[in-house]
């Protein structure tokens, strides 16, 4: 919707832009007066732009006269960010002649200097500095007339300042506690753990006053379900007073705390005082066991919160309850009531198909083809109750299979019952966000239905279309986690995918949702699919800023038409296509683009062209497998900040001067393994914060690649890093963080180093040595490394949490591990030099297992993984350990043991039998396999408390000979063949 975008540009255009445009471009073109107008106008026109967002939903006028506004904006944000551009590429030119030194100016700097950077830096020409001035400022000056017709007519609508009253937003439903139980279907299980919890008084907790949320998306049934067990006879006949409150927005004290009084007492309070309505409320209830039905809260004010709590506390019996629904997650935060909160989650299609059914064929016969028919209307709701009985009741009506059909075929949000219903809970939402946040939320209508999203990626767009603003110098990533996490918070995401900490990596949208960011960007975003063999589509309007192309055949990407005009497309995104050509005459027409998604398509080269996408901040051409090598203009692109080259299979190297996007801040080239090295210009990317493949030493020419210790001027480099050591690399005497690459990397959580298999030991251990990283490394994976001990530096890792060392050759012992204070998972993969693991595994030696102080080995350790160690015979524990009486703890926290492919092992330490191990696998070991069987091999005492122990593959009998020793295997995951289950698998 126009209003979000247009709130946040204004304020950042105003707030930030603008001055500096004031301090230099008005004292070389005369244009002062221009600009000053011009940010004058915005501020007065943005002092009545909430009242706008909400008229425009209702009123046509109000929404042109905001469409207007926004193409302004937009126009006057292309001519402030082609001017930043300018004076970016003459800073780049002048550095590249002195030498390229690295002191460029990045995207932070051109905040605080951009505009007042001398005239005499730019030596481009006379000539060519005055005419692209004085085009600025013809365009600057078109710009404010324009802007001043826009200002007139605000005028005539009688905007609020800066106020949004109730009686103006969307309205919310009143709810009572009444419901028609036969109609509700699909929610039988959420109601028995719902009654269970309100029931329920078995632990301390659970007697005193308890909150309890319902968190779900609008729409999903929250107030249903509260319903449900309000009315629920058990709860009944469990509770002194049953009270229901429809609280909405704004949270107000005083009256919720009347309507609780008037539920108790069944008369109104004649109160206005709060001191006096609590403590009225507190007798009414004091002593009694009450339950609180609080319906549809959305303040995150803890203060107003609390002071409505405390006396319900002080004052109810033990095991009262409040029960809350809400969209917010923060609010269950807010009361401190995550432990007991219940998320609600879309229906089933077969329940939502019975909802559908029940208000269609109300009081009437099913017919055969009209029920075919609703079955895939139903599957349009996507487990939206609300949805199903909206449809459902707007079927009702129709009689004919033609109209039927005609619901069918028509977008979901053209339809005007959907509109009014449906729609508005999600507006009610969307209105609740802060204009920054709705801005992200609108442009997430680029994604197909039900696409997987990645959260770093959809951070990344956000960058890349400038949404993620702000007046501090908080990083733009930490502001979109935050818009990210808000917006997840309130159910607009669903189907999180999570990694071992609980952190958000992937999600979904429900296609409700995505249907309503559809009906609100209609004008700015279109979706097309793209079918046929010869691409050819229909020109698109001036209007359309966020374009999304699916299902289009191998061709040329010159489907899309704009006239011949210049497009002010904003964002160009392919899905599930397989375009082969990138139509120079169609890049010519973007000037304006700043996201370029081409990815998984079968592009071999770009044209040249693309270099004049100098707004562009964002390009993603993964997985285009036969693309060799990028155009040297893309090396003209000074404003990019994200270049993703994933899976580009065939990618041999980068343009030399990349060494000028000095506004890089992500590179991706995670399987691109024939890019051997990076180019020598790299160490200038200063502003670089994330890579995710670090290819080093496989450059033909030295003097033009990138080296290993350049990477120590890359100090701002965060996340994950992959080194791939191909060859020879040159490592710098010294020791300590200081002589590394890495030491200054304190934001660097995850590190895999890989050598080639060619690789010396003597060279292995030095450069693994050299590759010292900071201590807050949290994820280390070391692979072939040839040498035969670990790093020197390992055990400084004092914050490593999960180690991965992987085909290492020439290793006999394993590293000392056991004293690092906060590992947690720990994986030994193929070390075919190891027979036997000692003591020295857990980092005691031989003479202090006899000492007398107390030791904890392994103290965090929950996960411990061994594959493919082929030559391993024996592991011993501590000699002479009795549990009863040790001063040794070993692994206090274990979890999970596996061993797979470990086909000599017979012998388990006997520490195991006191860890607290609630899972044992045993896969493809069969010697291991048949010294554990239940009961009577060997092994069994050490491992019998393990509750669930799984062995899989090969047993050896119990009079088999020695096992020969298996052929080499390589670092494959594979399991290999003839894996049969073990008869006595426990």
């Amino acid at each position: 919707m126009a209003e979000a975008l247009i709130s946040v540009l204004l304020k950042q255009l105003a707030e930030v832009t603008y001055q500096h445009v004031g301090q230099e471009v008005n004292l070389v073109l005369n244009a002062e007066k221009d600009v000053k107008e011009f940010e004058a106008k915005l501020k007065a026109i943005s002092a009545v732009l909430e009242d706008a967002e909400l008229r425009q939903v209702k009123e046509a006028s109000v929404r042109n006269w905001l469409e207007e506004l926004t193409e302004v904006s937009y126009k006057m944000d292309n001519v402030l960010d082609e001017w930043n551009t300018e004076i970016l590429k003459q800073e780049v030119e002048k550095q590249e002649e002195h030498g390229g030194n690295t002191s460029l100016v990045t995207e932070n700097k051109m905040k605080a200097v951009c505009f007042s950077i001398p005239s005499s830096c730019f030596c481009f020409g006379q000539i060519s500095r005055a005419n692209h001035r004085r085009d600025i400022a013809r365009k600057i000056k078109s710009l404010n007339e324009n802007l001043d017709v826009i200002a007139k007519q605000r005028e005539t609508y009688n905007f609020r300042l800066s106020e949004r009253t109730t009686s103006e937003q969307p309205e919310r439903e009143k709810t009572s506690s009444f419901v028609d139980e036969s109609i509700i279907v699909g929610r039988e299980q959420q109601k028995e753990v719902l009654v269970s919890k309100l029931l329920n008084e078995s632990s301390q907790e659970e007697r005193r006053l308890l909150v309890i949320p319902i968190v779900g998306m609008g729409g999903m049934g929250k107030t249903t379900l509260a319903q449900l067990a309000y009315n629920d006879e058990k709860v009944k006949a469990c509770f002194q007073i049953k009270i229901w409150v429809c609280v909405s927005n704004p949270f107000d004290e005083i009256k919720i705390a009347k309507a609780i009084i008037e539920g108790v007492e069944n008369k109104k309070p004649d109160l206005d005082e709060l001191e006096a309505v609590l403590q009225r409320m507190s007798k009414s209830i004091k002593g009694k066991k009450f339950l609180l039905i609080l319906d549809d809260v959305w303040t995150e004010d803890q203060g107003k919160w609390e002071k409505l709590k405390l006396p319900l506390i002080q004052s109810g019996a033990h095991g009262s309850r409040i029960l809350v629904t809400t969209r917010k997650q923060e609010v269950a935060v807010m009361m401190g009531a995550t432990t007991h909160m219940i998320h609600l989650e879309r229906l089933s299609e077969q329940n939502c198909l019975s909802i559908f059914n029940r208000m269609a064929f109300f009081n009437k016969d099913n017919d055969g083809v009209l029920e075919a028919i609703g079955e895939e209307i139903a599957k349009k709701c996507k487990g939206l109750p609300l949805a199903a009985k909206t449809m459902g009741s707007l079927m009702r009506y129709k009689k004919t299979r033609k109209e039927w059909q005609e619901v069918l075929n028509n977008k979901i949000w053209e339809l005007e019952e959907v509109e009014q219903q449906v729609f508005q809970p999600l507006l009610l939402s969307y209105f609740d966000l802060a204009p920054a946040v709705k801005r992200c939320l609108l442009y997430c209508v680029i994604f197909p239905k039900d696409h997987l999203i990645y959260k770093d990626y959809l951070i990344e767009l956000w960058m890349s279309q400038d949404y993620l603003y702000s007046k501090e110098n908080t990083k733009k990533e930490i502001i979109g986690q935050r818009f990210f996490d808000n917006l997840a918070m309130r159910s607009f995401f669903q189907d999180f995918e999570k990694d071992c900490d609980g952190n958000i990596k992937m999600c979904k949208m429900h296609d409700i949702v995505h249907d309503f960011l559809q009906y609100l960007t209609q004008h700015e975003c279109f979706t097309m699919e793209v079918k046929g063999g010869n691409n050819i589509i229909k020109p698109l309007g001036d209007k359309i800023r966020h374009l999304t192309l699916m299902l289009a055949p191998k061709g040329s990407l010159s489907c899309v038409s704009f006239f011949g005009y210049e497009s002010d497309l904003r964002t160009l995104a392919t899905f599930n296509s397989k375009f082969t050509i990138v139509n120079s005459t169609l890049i010519s027409q973007l000037k304006h683009l700043r996201t370029l998604n081409l990815s998984g398509n079968s592009i071999e080269e770009l044209p040249e062209e693309i270099g004049e996408l100098v707004h562009l901040r964002f390009i993603d051409l993964s997985e285009n497998y036969g693309l060799k090598k990028l155009p040297k203009a893309v090396c003209n692109l000074y404003n990019l900040q994200t270049l993703r080259l994933i899976r580009c299979g065939k990618l041999e190297s980068l343009p030399q001067s990349m060494g000028k996007l000095i506004n890089l801040k992500h590179l991706y080239v995670w399987g691109c393994f024939r890019l051997k090295y990076l180019p020598k210009g790299f160490g200038r990317l200063t502003n670089l914060r994330g890579i995710d493949m670090c290819p080093v030493g496989g450059g033909k020419d030295d003097a033009e690649a990138f080296k290993l210790g350049d990477l120590r001027i890359l100090d701002q480099l965060q996340g994950d890093l992959c080194i791939l050591i191909d060859g020879d690399v040159k490592v710098v005497a010294g020791e300590g963080e200081k002589a590394s690459p890495l030491g200054n990397k304190q934001q660097l959580s995850k590190l895999n180093i890989s050598f080639d298999r060619e690789d010396e030991e003597r060279r292995s251990a030095e450069t693994l040595n050299f590759l010292r990283p900071h201590p807050n490394l949290e994820y280390l994976d070391i692979r072939r490394h040839n040498g035969r001990s670990a790093p020197n530096w390992i055990m400084s890792l004092n914050n490593l949490r999960f180690l991965r060392l992987d085909n290492w050759n020439e290793c006999e012992v394993l590293p000392h591990l056991g004293r690092l204070p906060s590992l947690e998972g720990l994986t030994i993969w193929y070390m075919k030099g190891v027979k036997m693991v000692g003591v020295e595994f857990l980092g005691i030696e031989k003479e202090t297992s006899s000492a007398s102080s107390c030791i904890t080995l392994f103290p965090k350790l929950k996960t411990l993984t061994f594959v493919l160690m082929l030559a391993w015979e024996e592991w011993k524990g501590v000699e002479e350990w009795k549990e009863e009486d040790s001063h040794i703890t070993i692994m206090p926290y274990l979890y999970s043991l596996e061993f797979k492919h470990c086909p000599r092992l017979k012998t388990l330490p006997d520490f195991l039998r006191i860890t607290p191990l609630q899972t044992l696998n045993i896969n493809d070991s069969p010697n291991l396999a048949r010294c554990c069987r239940k009961g009577r091999g060997k092994e069994w005492p050490k491992i019998s408390h393990i509750p669930n122990i799984e062995i899989t593959g090969r047993v050896e009998p119990e009079d088999a000979v020695e096992l020969p020793e298996r052929p080499s295997t390589s670092d494959s995951d594979d399991e290999g063949e003839g894996i049969v289950e073990a008869e006595d698998a426990v």
